[in-house]
């Protein structure tokens, strides 16, 4: 009777097995048909793997501009919109933070259940502070611990696909902050790390604690402090996600008197597209790890957004922006 029991077991546990393999594997393939469906506009942008194993477009949609909004059904909808359209457009890479308000539960509201192919990064290590805009920093274990689970719960997911520290905190020993994330990703609680605004000390002390799959600073035409945080990237093999890549569109950033700016300007009238989209472009023919994640909440911005992945700067008009 025992080894009746155990042959059944056995069986049983197989048959489990092979049916998870299978569904792991028509999610796979459903996910590798979508990401080369050259009728979605992303998807002229190419795409790039993060950690070796998260296939996403390598054009993204950052959620920092959500914060801004109010809990009214208004805005709520209009973020729905925003969402729903960026994935229509074949935008799989969603990027946020806790410290963006109420952005993650608003993705999770626009998306559960979640499409197999749609990869959530989100940060831990900045808290909301009294002042508008302003983000205490708190790097501690026990916070980064805490603000990882709430994450997990307000987006509903067993594990974050890929979690930053949102930056050092310089009251907390960085090898402090990344051991504990090591420590969840151990835990299954987080899939691959990522480090955010970070120097080259910083990243090589993070890396020497936790393999690190992608680094995300503000980089943009106007703003190329990291010009070495991405070589680093590309000899790595870690991907550079570069935040407010258009350098803010409410800013001077889009309409500085810089002749860099003037030859992209000149560049976009001649064909015949926005600035921002030549803007985005440039980054994505800047490095092959490159993966942008503008953000905004109207719906013709993302349209416009995506629409970059189309525009294809020859090597002459790359020498010619500088």
């Amino acid at each position: 009777m025992t080894n009746s029991l155990s042959r059944r077991s056995l069986l049983q546990g197989t048959a489990v097995a092979i049916s998870a393999a299978l569904s792991r594997s028509v999610l796979g393939a459903a996910q590798r048909v979508r990401m080369h469906d050259l009728s979605l506009p992303a998807a002229a942008s190419g795409t790039i793997w993060i950690g070796g194993d998260l296939q996403v477009s390598r054009i993204g949609l950052g959620t920092a501009e959500f914060s801004r909004l109010k809990d009214r059904p208004s805005d709520l909808a209009t973020i729905r919109a925003v969402l729903r359209r960026a994935y229509d457009l074949g935008v799989n890479f969603i990027d946020t933070s806790d410290a963006y308000g109420v952005a993650e539960r608003l993705i999770h509201d626009a998306f559960s259940p979640y499409p197999s192919d749609l990869i959530i990064a989100t940060k831990g290590g900045k808290t909301i502070g009294d002042v508008p805009g302003v983000f205490p920093l708190d790097g501690r274990p026990e916070h980064l611990r805490t603000a990882c689970e709430a994450s997990l719960k307000r987006l509903g997911l067993e594990q974050i696909p890929l979690y930053y520290l949102h930056q050092p905190d310089p009251k907390v020993p960085l090898e402090d902050s990344m051991g504990e994330l090591g420590k969840l990703q151990k835990e299954g609680k987080i899939r691959h790390i990522g480090v955010s605004n970070v120097n080259a000390e910083q990243l090589a002390t993070a890396r020497s604690v936790v393999m690190v799959a992608a680094v995300q600073n503000q980089y943009n035409i106007l703003t190329r402090e990291s010009d070495a945080i991405l070589a680093t990237c590309e000899r790595e093999h870690m991907v550079f996600v570069p935040y407010s890549p258009l350098g803010g569109r409410r800013t001077k950033a889009l309409n500085a008197e810089d002749a860099r700016l003037a030859g992209l300007q000149a560049l976009a009238g001649k064909r015949h597209v926005a600035l921002a989209e030549v803007v985005l472009a440039w980054l994505l023919a800047r490095s092959p790890l490159m993966l942008p994640i503008p953000g905004t909440t109207r719906v013709d911005h993302v349209e416009s957004d995506v629409a970059a992945a189309q525009v294809r700067l020859t090597k002459q008009e790359m020498e010619q922006i500088g």
